[in-house]
């Protein structure tokens, strides 16, 4: 819903909650205005020069564009069922409430689906999340290829020298596992690292089936897909392996954690991958810079550019600390690509909101909490 503030000072009270089986009438004020169009075309332009940034690198490496394992594939599958069971509880909740009783009719329910989810909304909505995972789907491809197009470089041992010397000759995931210790906090610092893979779909879904207007969600979308492209052409910059793998001594004192696992295992796919480009696996290790801490820096700094409630706001910045702070305990990253991951983060919103055109404070007033009825 796009309103402007004298609109709002026209809104009339809340009327008194309707009777079983009537339905509200429907206000065009109150319907959901249509996205920009440049919101709109923002997310398949980001996929499109994604997918053909991953068809010239992946021609040159001598491979073939495509999707090991189905990983892409599966992941957008599940956010679209995530979506679908998120849309029928919004749909559900506001009929309740405009029913005013505790099983909204069916006369409601189809009310608020006819109102919130229009034919260019849910087009709006899959078009936002296919063009996501399409760019992700040209990240896994980039990604994999960084050793074909640059063999052999590497630039572990300096990224790892400029972390001793920041830190007065210590190694900063030896002075992390002194201060949380190597038990109970390892497995903490492997629960917080995990949380990305619930996050991403999580996050996506969320703006963009609870917002009462599209544009703020769309505008996020873009800008977390913008950072798989980032990221994807950052490892060409620097290609490197991580702490765990460069000094796997280092951490040889963690006990076994789910994140120890994914270590073991990218690193067997690396193997498999160098060994057999053309066999049908992937390779996924690279440290600069982190993806990881650019998607929750930008979560975070679109969360408070929003206006969005504090609780949220408070929530993404401790994700954040959090995610740094595991990346660098579990070897993951350098504590330089934890900085350059957050640099890409706000490129990122910039270029969103360069290619979306969006005015940030105008998508604050769009991501403010419903002052009306549903």
């Amino acid at each position: 819903m796009t309103v402007d503030s004298e609109s709002y000072a026209r809104i009339p009270p809340m009327p008194p909650p309707f009777e079983r089986g009537e339905v509200a009438p429907r206000d065009k004020r109150h319907s959901p205005k249509p996205a920009h169009r440049r919101l709109l075309i923002a997310g398949p332009v980001v996929a499109l020069v994604s997918l053909l940034a991953a068809v010239l690198m992946t021609d040159a490496a001598g491979l073939p564009l495509r999707d090991p394992d189905h990983v892409a594939g599966r992941r957008l599958a599940m956010v679209l069922g995530l979506v679908a069971l998120l849309i029928a509880l919004d749909v559900l909740v506001r009929a309740r409430l405009r029913s005013g009783t505790g099983r909204p009719s069916r006369a409601a329910i189809g009310s608020v689906w006819r109102e919130r989810w229009t034919l260019p909304r849910g087009l709006a909505v899959g078009s936002a999340l296919i063009s996501f995972y399409v760019t992700y789907l040209a990240y896994r491809n980039l990604k994999s290829v960084v050793p074909l197009i640059r063999p052999g470089d590497l630039f572990d041992r300096q990224l790892g020298e400029l972390d001793r010397s920041l830190f007065g000759g210590h190694d900063p995931a030896a002075l992390l596992h002194e201060l949380l210790g190597t038990g109970v906090g390892a497995h903490f610092m492997s629960g917080a690292y995990m949380i990305f893979f619930a996050f991403i779909p999580g996050t996506l879904a969320i703006a963009l089936v609870f917002a009462r207007n599209l544009q703020p969600g769309l505008f996020y979308v873009t800008a977390q897909s913008i950072n798989w492209l980032l990221a994807a052409g950052s490892y060409f910059v620097l290609p490197s392996l991580g702490p765990v793998y460069r000094e796997p001594s280092v951490f040889a004192d963690l006990p076994r954690t789910a994140v120890g696992q994914l270590q073991e295992l990218l690193l067997d796919q690396r193997i498999d991958f160098l060994r057999d480009p053309a066999g049908g696996a992937a390779q996924s290790i690279g440290a600069f810079s982190s993806l990881h801490v650019s998607f929750f820096f930008t979560a975070a700094l679109t969360a408070h550019l929003l206006g969005l409630a504090r609780p949220l706001r408070i929530g993404a910045w401790v994700l954040l600390g959090l995610t740094t702070a595991a990346t660098i305990y579990l070897g993951w990253h350098y504590v330089l690509d934890d900085f350059a991951g957050v640099v890409l983060g706000a490129i990122a919103i910039l270029l969103a909101r360069a290619l979306t055109g969006l005015d940030l404070r105008t998508a604050r007033r769009l991501a403010a909490p419903e002052t009306t009825r549903t």
